[in-house]
This record gives structure tokens, C-alpha cells and sequence, in this order.
């Protein structure tokens, strides 16, 4: 027999994520007649209702958009939300940070379509997701809701959750753009330059609208460069549709997103939700008197939501001309089986000590838990993307239903921790919820457990809570092994206490499975896999400046390990970092020239003894660059998962358009002559293979003293 036949992967297989994505086989010129058909038949009572919310008050969690029975157009229902459908039950599935953990753009595109078949079972058929504001910094309070603090990533994991969305219902990222600060969000003005809006802010609402074909996006409430995002003009015509070619629909974020009457119709506010406030009847027709707003702008807003109803074949309880699914898919097997998936491979494993995990089930083995976090459901945030399950895996029940012959013992967050030296091991669950980040709502900041509405904000610091970092201390001291399990959005600083404890586990907030998926990963029944999409400083002041009472925020190319890297700051767990149960070893980096770009092919090994997956990454310097450029950036990523002893190819490419860099004064991208280096590894920090390629006079050649 001759050699076995090496396994190629490739890291991003286009043709798979967008599989059928009804967006991306519209035909326009055909809605396009039809829209002006039905547009020529419309009274300006009825173009004015097509571009306004129907009530403030959601009915059976839908909210109510344009539509007229005479005309038979049915209306847009919209729903949160970015994990799961905020409407009675349905599938809660880890937050959005959470399952960037797992940079696994496959199971991404499961979730949306999951998310976006229980939508329209409920009769929706708008989902008011993703959430794609860059995590410029982990305290903003909304971090959870969102993937990522780099743009290609972002990009790679919001396509494919838009095209899995929109094998049922329009999806709807949201908010554009440069919301990433929650308790002023409604004054703050965004301060940035051209070239960072392009290459950093903007990629990854571009690839949701060129490559995934959106059907409609969310605008936000703040300002960018002094002008509100729902009036801005820059944003909404130029960039978004002149540019990008958007033929959706723009609708406001709710109750003050819409600022204006004429000049948010005038630059491309399409549709005011959830209600007409300032597209009302009376503010329409004041502003058509005195000249400010022409009936053309109502019309062309109108005609925007007409056409997408004719482009998707909105009908009857169906989309698309499908019939509405059967509310039996609300959690049904299927997609709790995927919230496990999505938990299990969320988790990121960052410390592991003596190899303190996985646990043994063995007889006689104590485990002590402690934590009043381990007996508590703790989703996420309690705003606009809340999700309520029906039922939800709490840590300490996983860990008893499968300890086996393990003695598990329960203790409190106040209880008397000094026993805890008769136990085998510490298991300490610690964190944050919704009262410590989340959606900031202004109008119902209360603390009783009932209310569904967040309590939320941005953290001042990185830090826990002093009561739970007491907790481990505590802990610590009377234990003979120390593991901390953390709950929360983003990033914490662990320093004060990391070096007292054993192992540490990054669980997120991990949805309706959160608790079975650690406790698979606790016994060893899985192996840990995530990695951070989010790097973990030492201390918050290691980052950039951070106010959370600002009302001005400047933004430039620097931030998250892009910023540490550049300001020589180490960092806890670098961006991209995290540790599993096996072993896996890169070598035999090859890149060579496409038509386009590059493939870069590199060879994974598993070289553990136990099943597991790494994300491979490749990041790219430009290293004699005539303009300012960031240490490295985030070019390409695949997930390789692997037997013991396995062995595959992994396949990036690189477009060339991924290399370039916008030039302010023109307008325009262009690709810059120098020295790209390409740099493959486990994490920002790891990064051991290199190649060198150099352009010059618009033609590119090797270097050959690459390793």
C-alpha cells in the first residue's frame, strides 16, 4: 500500500457559507419593475406608512413595519437578536463574543440559520442581527453581542451568520457605525479619519453587505464626526449604497435613531422604528411645507422597503416562497444539540498548570464548587438581545449528572471555605452579569430580578467585582487544587490572582447548554478548543485611554493587540491564544501567487494523544511601508480539527485587495510597494513560520531567507 492521501481543509470555503442565502440570488431589475408598479399605485398616505414602525409595543415579540392590506403588502416583522429570537421561547445559544471563541465560520453559519428558521416560525422575518461594532475596547458594555476586536475576523464569522440567517429571514447587521461605547451612545460623537474608517471600522459591515447580500441594515445612534449616524449622509448614500452597492433598506435603531425628519430622509434613513416620531404624518407634512424634504425622498425611501418585499417574495406568512416553518423547530433537538456544540467549542482554555484538567472521574475523588455564579442562569445581558429558554444548564447540575463516581460538594459564594483542603480539587465558577455590562437602558435601570429589561452600561475597569475576586482568593488559599471558571462577555484582568490558582477556563456567557458544554470539557469529554477573540491585558491601563462618561471618543488604526503590540505592552493572553488537551504543530509553510492574491497552504499535526482542534492563523506586516501601518494584522484563519497522530493541509487565501490600504486624499484603495511579510501560528504571539514577498513596479516576487 502506498502513502495514505494527506486531508486538505480549506479555512473559508465561500460556495459552503453562503449556500442558500436567498439574498445573494435576488433578482432586482425584476422587483425593481414591480416595486415602481405597485409604488404608482400608492397614495402619499400609503408610501408614508412604508417607511415608519407601526406601534412602540411589539406584538408577540414582532414589531410591526409599513405594509397595507388593500395593496396586499404585508408588513416587515423585526426581532432581536444576535443570540437567538428575543420573542417568548426559543433557543438561547452562547452570546456572539462566545462563539467567536470558536473561530469556526461553519458552526457559525449553523447558528444563524437556526436563529433564522426559529425566527420565522415565529413569524418574523427581519432579524435584527449581528451585532458588528469592533470591540475597540473590552469594557464596552455591549462586548458580548459582537465577535470580535479585529475586522478580519469579525468580517469571516458575521458573512457566514448572515448567510445561514438568510436561508429563512432577512438579517439585519446593525449598528452602523462606530457605536462601541453604551452609556452615551446617544450623544457621543465618533471621531475618525478616512483611512481607519476604511480599514478598520468599516470591512466587516462591507463583507455583510458585497459578499453576503444583507437584506437590510441598522442604523446607529451616535454621532460620527458630528453628525448623527440616522442623518449622515457619508455613511448612508456614499459608502453603503454608491459605494458598496447596497439595495436593502436602512431602518433606525429604536426610539432615537432617527434625529431628524428631512435630513435623515434626505441621507438615507429609509425606515424610522419603531414607531413614526419623527416620521409621523404631522413632522412629514411640516417638513414638505417649508421645502426642507421633497415627496421624492418619501418616495424613495419607500420604494427601498417595497423592493426588498418583491425581491424576497414577501407574502403571507411566508418568505421567499417558503411556507412558515412549524413553531415545533423552536428548540427543537436539533438546535439545542447545536447550542452544546457551539458552548463546548467557545470555551477557552488559558491556564493548565500540572495539567490539572481534565478531571479524572475516579473513585473517591472529592471536587468541591464553589460560587453562587454555579447555581445560576446566567445568559448574558438582559437588553435588546435577551433570550429566554425554556430550560438552561446550570454548572453545578452538569457537573453532578455526569461526575459519576466523583463526590461533588456545593458551596456558596459566603459559606466557610475553609474545608475546601479536604477536597481533590477547587472548581470555582466567578464572573460577571447583567448588572455589570450589558445594554444600557436608561428608562428601566432597576434591580429586581423579574424585570426583563438591563441594568447594563460599559466597566470602568477590566477587573472583577471585589467580592468575586475575594471569592478566589479565599478559595485559593484552602485548596489543594485551584480551577476558575469565568463568566462574562469580554476580557478580565486576572493578575492579582492568576498565579494562586491552577487552571483557568474562559466560558463566556454559554447559553441554554453553557453548563453541560464546561462540564463535558471539565471531565474531559470534550477538548477545550476556543481561542480569544479578544486579547487580556495585564491591567485596563495597558490599553488605550478609556472613558466611559465621554462624549467624544477619537478613533484611529490602534486597538486590542494591534495597540499592545505597537505600545510594547505584553499582554496577559494575547488575542487569538488558548490551550487544549492535545498538541498540534504547524510547519511546511508554502505561499505562493493566484491570479488575485496568494494561497498559503501549511501542514497541521496533532501530535497529542488526544482528539482536538487548533485555529491556525496568518497575519501580515508590511515592514518598510511608506506610511504609518500597525505591527501585523489578521489576514486569514482556519479551524483544523484532528485525531491523535493526524495530520492535514490547511488552505488560506489572500487577495490581494486584502493587502491594500486607503489613501484619505483620493478616496481610493491602492496597493502599496514593499515587503509583505506572512506570518503563521496559534495565537498573535505565536507565530513561528515566515515567508517574505516583496512588490515592486507592480510585480511581486519571493524572498528566499524566509523560515
Amino acid at each position: 500500500m502506498g502513502p495514505s492521501k494527506k486531508t486538505i481543509l480549506k479555512a473559508f470555503d465561500s460556495a459552503a457559507i453562503h449556500a442558500g442565502n436567498f439574498g445573494r440570488g435576488l433578482d432586482h431589475p425584476v422587483a425593481a419593475r414591480e416595486a415602481d408598479a405597485l409604488l404608482s399605485r400608492m397614495s402619499p398616505a400609503q408610501k408614508a406608512n412604508e417607511i415608519r414602525g407601526r406601534q412602540a409595543e411589539p406584538i408577540e415579540g414582532l414589531y410591526h413595519a409599513g405594509g397595507d392590506e388593500t395593496l396586499d403588502l404585508e408588513p416587515w416583522k423585526m426581532v432581536d437578536g444576535p443570540r437567538g429570537a428575543r420573542a417568548g421561547y426559543a433557543t438561547a445559544f452562547p452570546v456572539a463574543s462566545a462563539r467567536a471563541a470558536s473561530f469556526d465560520v461553519n458552526l457559525e453559519r449553523r447558528v444563524g440559520e437556526a436563529i433564522g428558521l426559529e425566527v420565522a416560525a415565529k413569524g418574523g422575518n427581519v432579524l435584527l442581527a449581528p451585532t458588528l461594532n469592533l470591540l475597540r475596547h473590552p469594557g464596552w458594555g455591549r462586548a458580548q453581542e459582537t465577535y470580535s476586536e479585529d475586522p478580519h475576523h469579525m468580517g469571516a464569522m458575521a458573512v457566514a451568520f448572515v448567510s445561514g440567517v438568510q436561508n429563512h429571514v432577512l438579517a439585519s447587521p446593525k449598528h452602523f457605525a462606530l457605536n462601541n461605547l453604551e452609556n452615551n451612545r446617544f450623544s457621543l460623537s465618533s471621531e475618525i479619519d478616512e483611512r481607519a474608517l476604511h480599514e478598520v471600522y468599516l470591512p466587516h459591515f462591507k463583507r455583510c453587505v458585497v459578499e453576503a447580500a444583507a437584506g437590510s441594515i441598522m442604523s446607529a445612534y451616535n454621532k460620527v464626526n458630528g453628525i448623527y449616524c440616522g442623518e449622515h449622509p457619508r455613511l448612508l448614500d456614499e459608502i453603503l449604497r454608491g459605494d458598496w452597492g447596497f439595495r436593502g433598506f436602512v431602518e433606525s435603531d429604536w426610539f432615537l435613531g432617527a434625529r431628524s425628519t428631512a435630513p435623515s430622509l434626505r441621507a438615507g434613513l429609509d425606515i424610522e422604528m419603531p414607531a413614526g416620531f419623527r416620521f409621523s404624518d404631522e413632522a412629514l407634512e411640516e417638513a414638505l411645507e417649508s421645502g426642507e424634504l421633497s415627496q421624492e425622498h418619501i418616495d424613495r425611501a419607500a420604494r427601498r422597503s417595497v423592493h426588498q418585499k418583491m425581491a424576497w417574495k414577501l407574502g403571507h406568512n411566508h418568505l421567499g416562497g417558503k411556507p412558515r416553518p412549524d413553531e415545533s423547530v423552536v428548540e427543537c433537538d436539533e438546535h439545542v444539540a447545536l447550542a452544546l456544540e457551539a458552548a463546548e467549542k467557545s470555551l477557552v482554555l488559558l491556564k493548565n498548570a500540572r495539567d490539572v484538567l481534565p478531571l479524572e472521574r475516579t473513585d473517591g475523588l472529592k471536587l468541591a464548587v464553589v460560587g453562587d455564579l454555579a447555581d445560576t442562569v446566567n445568559l448574558g445581558d438582559r437588553g435588546s438581545s435577551m433570550v429566554t429558554s425554556t430550560t438552561v444548564s446550570t454548572p453545578i447540575e452538569a457537573i453532578r449528572a455526569i461526575a459519576g463516581p466523583v463526590e461533588v460538594e456545593y458551596f456558596r459564594s459566603h459559606a466557610d471555605l475553609s474545608g475546601l483542603s479536604e477536597f481533590d480539587a477547587t472548581l470555582i465558577v466567578a464572573g460577571l452579569t447583567y448588572r455589570d455590562e450589558g445594554e444600557f437602558v436608561p428608562t428601566a435601570q432597576v434591580e429586581t430580578e423579574g424585570d426583563d429589561l438591563a441594568r447594563g452600561g460599559d466597566r470602568a475597569g477590566l477587573d472583577l467585582p471585589r467580592n468575586q475576586r475575594d471569592l478566589i482568593q479565599r478559595s485559593a488559599k484552602h485548596s489543594k487544587r485551584t480551577v476558575v471558571v469565568l463568566q462574562s462577555g469580554s476580557a478580565i484582568v486576572v493578575r492579582d490572582w492568576i498565579d494562586s490558582v491552577d487552571a483557568l477556563l474562559m466560558a463566556w456567557y454559554g447559553g441554554r447548554e453553557g453548563g453541560a458544554a464546561l462540564a463535558h470539557v471539565l471531565f474531559g469529554e470534550v477538548s477545550p478548543t476556543g481561542r480569544l477573540p479578544v486579547s487580556v491585558p495585564r491591567k485596563t491601563s495597558d490599553l488605550m485611554p478609556w472613558d466611559v462618561t465621554a462624549q467624544r471618543v477619537d478613533h484611529d488604526l490602534l486597538h486590542g493587540y494591534r495597540w499592545l503590540e505597537h505600545h510594547g505592552h505584553e499582554p496577559e493572553f494575547p488575542f487569538g491564544f488558548g490551550l487544549g488537551y492535545t498538541r498540534f504543530d504547524c510547519a511546511n509553510l508554502d505561499l505562493t501567487r493566484t491570479t488575485e492574491g496568494f494561497l498559503c497552504r501549511v501542514d497541521v499535526h496533532n501530535s497529542g494523544k488526544r482528539r482536538g482542534a487548533t485555529i491556525v492563523q496568518l497575519y501580515v506586516s508590511c515592514t518598510d511601508s511608506g506610511v504609518f501601518r500597525v505591527p501585523q494584522e489578521l489576514k486569514g484563519f482556519g479551524r483544523v480539527e484532528l485525531d491523535p497522530g493526524a495530520e492535514a493541509t490547511l488552505e488560506i487565501e489572500i487577495s490581494d485587495a486584502d493587502l491594500r490600504i486607503y489613501d484619505s486624499e483620493s478616496r481610493a484603495w491602492r496597493l502599496e510597494e514593499c515587503c509583505y511579510q506572512f506570518r503563521i501560528g496559534q495565537s498573535s504571539a505565536d507565530l513561528p513560520l515566515t515567508a517574505n514577498w516583496v512588490r515592486r513596479s507592480e510585480e511581486w516576487r519571493p524572498v528566499r531567507n524566509a523560515t
